[in-house]
């Protein structure tokens, strides 16, 4: 790989005048790959069911196609997954991402292209490292091997010619042969099931490899590197990996697990790169390193997007706005359209713009995880907000956690319940409580009013649970893995009812 360096090097910041391009036209991009996209699939059968061929304005889209679920796609994707193709997309199909998202028991199978890995995903790949690049431009990150926490690979069996993984399964059977030699471990490895003989030989086999950079889910990345410490018995991973500088994160917020990472390199910190990337595609990177700036919307990665104020939501025709429209600090869902055939399709993620020159935004949470059972609009970004500070002043490290209402019942108000999985000790928890509820009072205007001499809101009920909890829970459902994450809020309490029953502990509804 060192040889192989300065050439990767060089190929890679070619992509910083295509990035460059879109930084500066970043309406005309838009414009061209709705172009592009509904040009593609006019022929197909939903292009001719909602007439592509007569679209040429965006607002002609928005009045002929309806906003799409998961469930409004379903009928399109299975008679795709039989084999039937130049359904929602004009090239064969032959993969399909499943992604769960949360630890419900339906899985979603979502259609990946040729196009799509190739000027989505596997471009957007490109881009992260020419980002690094320009951050860095000393680095000798491709000089060694990446580790890439993928997921698991099963054959469909309704068509013998169609496939499905997670999407980084997808991602890693269709790898060129230069893709496959800066990455690690062997592809057998890097698919097992069992992901506790997977982290196990995972990090067996990649102790005396040259890793540069790391990519995963924090979760899943701890546990892998938990691994490598109790086999080399090194507390600092730079002793077995001493090029180590980069660690790219997706999927969750990363501020609760920052410190604990730090902790695994004492002696020399590393970098940290924000992604967004999900089964539907690949949406952002962060561009300015160790700042809390946003990630940079990727605007010529063949997905079109519109955004969604949140009162829009529910509406089959709703309003929604382009880049030249959206407001700073701001919740929005995202819609995208995708070179993939999925048609103005609703993610179930929302986001706020951090910056409009150019286009930063940050996920703020999804349109379906929240607590708003007293009018408080409790989101993710609240709470991953104060669960933060809350664990910064108590020195704790946070594993995972989730949250839920506490209904009223009698003369008792209600609450939030919340099951944190920590190391924290006895003497500490009343002051983690106590931070915890001050700061969401302080991001969150409607939970301080609620609270207001515990008028609607008392103060949050905590259970902090031993390390593994949550690991053993979602064992139990045969849900582990980088896919499937414990649910942060739930507006109702199916989630912290089974974890409490799985846990042994009392409920308190």
């Amino acid at each position: 790989m060192k040889i192989l360096n300065p050439a990767l090097k060089s190929y890679i910041k070619l992509r910083w005048s295509v990035i460059d391009n879109f930084l500066l036209n970043p309406i005309e991009t838009q414009i061209k790959t709705f172009n592009s996209l509904i040009s593609s699939a006019q022929y197909t059968e939903i292009g001719r069911e909602y007439g592509f061929g007569n679209i040429t304005k965006i607002s002609e889209f928005k009045k002929e196609v309806p906003v799409h679920s998961y469930e409004d796609m379903v009928p399109y994707i299975n008679r795709m997954m039989q084999g039937q193709q130049n359904v929602l997309w004009r090239a064969p199909i032959s993969w399909f991402a499943k992604s769960s998202g949360t630890t419900s028991e339906k899985s979603k199978f979502l259609p990946v292209s040729n196009e799509q890995l190739e000027d989505c995903h596997y471009k957007a790949g490109k881009d992260i490292l020419a980002l690094y690049y320009r951050n860095f431009p000393q680095s000798k990150l491709l000089a060694g091997k990446a580790l890439l926490l993928g997921g698991s690979h099963q054959v469909n069996q309704l068509n013998a010619e169609s496939y499905y993984g997670d999407l980084s399964a997808v991602m890693l059977q269709n790898m060129s042969m230069l893709q496959h030699l800066i990455r690690t471990p062997d592809l057998s490895i890097a698919l097992m099931d069992e992901w506790e003989e997977k982290i196990d030989k995972m990090a067996e086999s990649t102790i005396n490899d040259d890793v540069t950079f790391l990519a995963g889910v924090p979760t899943w990345t701890l546990v892998l590197l938990n691994k490598i410490r109790e086999k080399t018995g090194e507390d600092d991973i730079h002793k077995v990996w001493p090029n180590l500088e980069l660690y790219i994160h997706g999927g969750v917020n990363f501020k609760p697990y920052e410190e604990q990472f730090k902790t695994y390199f004492p002696s020399q910190p590393i970098s940290y790169l924000e992604t967004y990337n999900a089964s539907e595609g690949f949406f952002a990177a962060q561009d300015l390193l160790g700042t809390q700036n946003g990630m940079l919307l990727f605007l010529n990665h063949g997905i079109f997007f519109e955004f969604m104020p949140l009162e829009e939501d529910g509406k089959e025709f709703p309003n929604t706005l382009q880049l030249d429209e959206v407001e700073l600090n701001k919740n929005y869902a995202i819609i995208i359209s995708t070179n993939s055939g999925l048609w103005r399709y609703k993610i179930g993620d929302t986001i706020a713009f951090t910056s409009l020159n150019p286009f930063r935004i940050k996920v703020t949470g999804r349109t379906k995880h929240f607590i708003n059972a007293f009018g408080e609009e409790l989101i993710i970004d609240n709470a991953e907000h104060a669960i933060s500070e809350a664990a910064k002043a108590t020195q704790v490290h946070i594993n995972d956690y989730t949250a839920a209402p506490i209904y009223f019942s009698g003369n008792k108000n209600g609450a939030h319940q919340w099951l944190i999985e920590c190391n924290i000790k006895e003497a500490r928890q009343e002051a983690f409580i106590n931070i915890l509820d001050l700061e969401l009072q302080k991001v969150n205007s409607d939970y301080e009013a609620k609270r207001y001499k515990n008028l609607a809101l008392r103060k949050p009920e905590v259970l902090f649970l031993e390390e593994g909890t949550f690991n053993r829970w979602l064992k139990s459902k045969n849900k582990q893995g980088g896919q499937h994450k414990v649910p942060r809020l739930s507006n109702d309490r199916l989630f912290i009812e089974e974890i409490l029953k799985f846990a042994g502990l009392e409920s308190v509804a």
